[in-house]
């Protein structure tokens, strides 16, 4: 049997949240590293010997350490220590996953990261102070050109690249449902699709996909009461 790794994360962290469930789905052995983003403990002096970028997630694998989280998956694919539904031994199939976590970085993360940022994290954390209603329209914008994106370019059938449940749909899920700290809701008759592929990907990420959000949902609770 594999020795565990040891998996260093935040699931205040999207990429975090995406990959604990990879994991958890994967019945990958780890060790539970927690790393509070919020007490920005990923800039002590300690964890940059895990990890030199000071970010989360991260694994440390023996003497091996890495981070980047589609460097991770793929790491452990490669190991046989996750699931191939989830990221496909197949090269079609996983050629087909690896196009939509790089199509992504520009669209839908980068959309939702900058409401995020803006609209949440920097307001929340004394950086900046929250942005004015035509500066919020104009993220709002940016993030739902990208779901128009998502209805009409990718999401053709249950999930993004098929018919079950990749490391695709965890990563785009991911994202879009930290806007619950925004207090952004999906409009459905917008973006039917997304609506339902977002349904599609909680039942089947379930129990991990909930958990995984316990905390956002905590945080969002706090924020509609400011």
């Amino acid at each position: 049997m594999s020795k565990a790794i040891k998996f260093y994360y935040d699931l205040l962290s999207q990429p975090s949240r995406a990959l604990w469930i990879g994991l958890k789905l994967s019945k990958t052995p780890f060790e539970d590293c927690p790393v509070a983003l919020r007490k920005r403990e990923q800039l002590t002096e300690e964890y940059k010997n895990i990890n030199r970028f000071q970010k989360v997630p991260a694994i440390v694998d023996g003497d091996f350490h890495l981070a980047e989280t589609i460097a991770i998956i793929r790491y452990l694919a490669d190991k046989g220590q996750f699931c191939e539904t989830l990221y496909p031994k197949s090269i079609e199939e996983r050629a087909r996953v690896d196009e939509y976590l790089e199509w992504q970085h520009l669209n839908v993360r980068l959309g939702c990261s900058l409401y995020f940022r803006d609209a949440w994290l920097f307001p929340m954390n004394g950086i900046a102070p929250k942005p004015k209603p035509e500066k919020i329209q104009k993220l709002i914008k940016g993030v739902e050109d990208n779901l128009k994106l998502l209805e009409t370019l990718w999401l053709e059938k249950d999930f993004l690249v098929g018919q079950h449940l990749t490391v695709a749909d965890l990563f785009g899920a991911s994202e879009i449902n930290q806007l619950k700290l925004c207090q952004y809701n999906l409009d459905e008759n917008n973006f039917p699709k997304v609506a339902k592929w977002l349904k599609n990907v909680r039942e089947a990420a379930n129990p991990y996909h909930d958990e995984s959000l316990v905390f956002v949902e905590k945080k969002s609770k706090q924020t509609s009461n400011i």
